[in-house]
């Protein structure tokens, strides 16, 4: 019987696959439980981009965070990998443990500091966006005016590919996207965004983004909150809507997976109600998201072989694309 109640052609592809979460979004604080983390390696997931920071908290809590996250994944080294390459994510998987690296959301974490690109590239942060939601020093948040990529954002884009860090658009305004999708010499990436033409949300993307993040060689992962799927609906099914009408329109190749799953959705909850600045009434009915749970994955892959995606799309949706860019972006840390 299959440990994930799936068919047995899901199973094996779900297991012998690379299975790669770009973004888990739980609220990035420094005593977080992070003995959730075994809840991705229950679902098969070979890599997860852990959320250190964003524009919501202080800069300074973000140190705070990557010192505690990286104490308490060295102190669990016989199930979990800190990655600085994909080598690393590969042998992670080899060795039957979960490679993890740190996602920042928003370039208030820098301080105004250019300088702190490679100081957050050095402990292990792999993907950086702009903004969370509202402007920055940086660029446009997507709840905001959009006044587009600042000379400062610029300057940030061009030390990301300089150090190795893959650009993230993700919660940023349209033109502030577009502009550093021009900038940028290297794969761009949304982490854990949705088609708009399919939920009409300002935090989804519209189809011109979607085609120039794969002008770029790009990936778009796909995240799970109800907020941002048809019909308010957290579930599979609409997360694999999304998945077909972005491969009609850019092929699987410029697919993934970034499920935004939090591990307390009360801290959201509070969070959301707490500070409407960052998530208006407007665009956040009720405060209850709803998440896709982790342990939806295998499904997630069932109903893919299931729903017109081919094999190989699905171990590229599932992981292999977003290896790809990582393979192209990433760089052992300076010393």
């Amino acid at each position: 019987m299959s440990k994930w109640d799936v068919s047995q052609s899901a199973e094996w592809l779900h297991a012998e696959a690379l299975v790669w979460d770009a973004h888990a979004g739980f609220e990035s604080v420094p005593d977080a439980d992070l003995s959730e983390l075994r809840r991705w390696r229950d679902s098969g997931v070979d890599y997860l981009s852990i959320n250190a920071g964003y524009d919501v908290r202080p800069w300074e809590n973000t140190i705070a965070v990557l010192g505690a996250y990286r104490f308490w994944l060295a102190a669990h080294a016989d199930d979990y990998l800190m990655a600085e390459t994909v080598d690393d994510v590969r042998r992670a998987k080899a060795e039957g443990k979960m490679a993890v690296t740190f996602d920042i959301e928003g370039m208030n974490a820098l301080n105004g500091d250019l300088g702190m690109v490679e100081l957050y590239h050095r402990l292990g942060v792999r993907q950086m966006l702009f903004a969370y939601n509202l402007n920055n020093a940086a660029g446009g948040g997507c709840h905001d005016v959009d006044t587009g990529l600042t000379p400062f954002g610029r300057d940030v884009v061009g030390e990301m590919n300089r150090v190795g860090m893959l650009v993230d658009c993700s919660h940023s305004a349209y033109r502030t996207t577009l502009e550093a999708m021009e900038v940028s010499e290297v794969p761009v990436v949304f982490s854990h965004s949705n088609a708009r033409a399919l939920c009409d949300h300002e935090r989804n993307i519209r189809d011109e983004q979607i085609k120039a993040c794969a002008a770029t060689g790009g990936v778009v992962g796909i995240n799970g909150i109800g907020f941002f799927l048809a019909g308010n609906r957290p579930d599979v099914e609409a997360m694999l809507h999304n998945l077909q009408y972005m491969r009609d329109l850019v092929g699987a190749a410029h697919l993934g997976l970034g499920l935004d799953c939090s591990f307390h959705q009360e801290d959201l909850t509070e969070l959301l109600t707490g500070h409407s600045d960052f998530w208006p009434s407007s665009q956040y009915a009720g405060d209850n998201p709803g998440f896709v749970a982790v342990e939806s994955l295998p499904r997630l892959t069932e109903l893919m072989l299931t729903g017109g995606f081919t094999e190989d799309e699905v171990r590229g949706i599932l992981g292999g694309n977003f290896l790809r860019i990582a393979a192209q972006v990433w760089r052992p840390a300076i010393v």
